[in-house]
């Protein structure tokens, strides 16, 4: 009897000592998946940066999930632009404007702009589709966002620019042949116009001030507009606040609590 219930008592420990074995081991496997997952989510959101420019901003305080979009070098149209230039594709932007709009997964959009503007199709089309979203937006001029950047910087909700960021007005450009016909001015002013109401819309600045300063011809030496550094640019109603990444991300994330708590 002794012997049996020694050899019992082994085969208990022996079976309580392989579970613990077994234990350890998937609680191991659960400990390398989830680093796995965590280096797979580092690299993908590392490749969309790379790739596309935009990334999810989701490890805050706030739980709030910011998609951050980045509006750079020329703003390309309907035709490609040179090799060496760095642009933003509106033809990408777009379905990913209506992509955020439709997320039950992004509380808000965070744009942020180094531009010297671009087509003035395409940069309207950009801009009306920020100004459209339910979510809200705060835009960060950095380094500049000029000539169409003007009408994308006003878009959203609130916006911000460094206190070195410039921004020119001018009148609209048009490049390749240009029929010297009424009709082509009348085009053009209409043209013009758009961009006007698009922007006096959406900011605090006068139609009649606005054209003031994109009919300035005493700032630039070899072209017609203005160059509005940050104060300035304050001062005028076009952007509504000096401040940097950490004035923007704060901005939105209140203007987030602000939406949420009106549910």
């Amino acid at each position: 009897m002794k012997y049996t219930a020694k050899a019992a008592y082994a085969g208990t420990q022996m079976r309580l000592e392989s579970r613990r074995k077994e234990c350890a081991m998937s609680n191991e496997n659960e400990t390398k998946k989830e680093d796995d997952d965590t280096l797979e989510a580092k690299k993908y959101k590392d490749e969309k940066i790379e790739k596309e420019s935009q990334v999810t901003l989701d490890e805050n305080s706030s739980n709030h999930r910011i998609h951050l979009i980045t509006i750079i070098g020329e703003i390309e149209g309907h035709e490609n632009a040179g090799n060496q230039s760095k642009v933003t594709k509106y033809e990408l932007l777009l379905p990913q404007l209506a992509s955020i709009e439709d997320s039950n997964e992004v509380d808000g959009v965070l744009l942020l702009l180094n531009t010297m503007g671009g087509d003035v199709e395409a940069g309207l089309a950009i801009a009306e589709m920020i100004a459209s979203l339910s979510k809200p937006t705060v835009s960060l001029v950095l380094g500049g966002s000029h000539s169409i950047g003007v009408p994308i910087a006003v878009s959203t909700n609130y916006s911000f620019i460094v206190p070195t960021g410039t921004m020119v007005v001018h009148p609209v450009r048009m490049n390749g042949m240009v029929i010297g016909v009424p009709q082509t001015f009348n085009y053009f002013r209409e043209v013009q116009n758009r961009i006007t109401s698009f922007v006096c819309s959406h900011c605090n600045i006068a139609k009649e001030r606005y054209e003031e300063l994109m009919m300035e011809t005493e700032v630039l030496t070899k072209d017609v507009g203005s160059v509005l550094e940050g104060e300035e640019a304050v001062k005028e109603g076009i952007i509504c606040e000096i401040g940097g990444i950490s004035q923007a991300i704060a901005k939105l994330h209140e203007l987030i609590n602000k939406k949420k708590n009106k549910k």
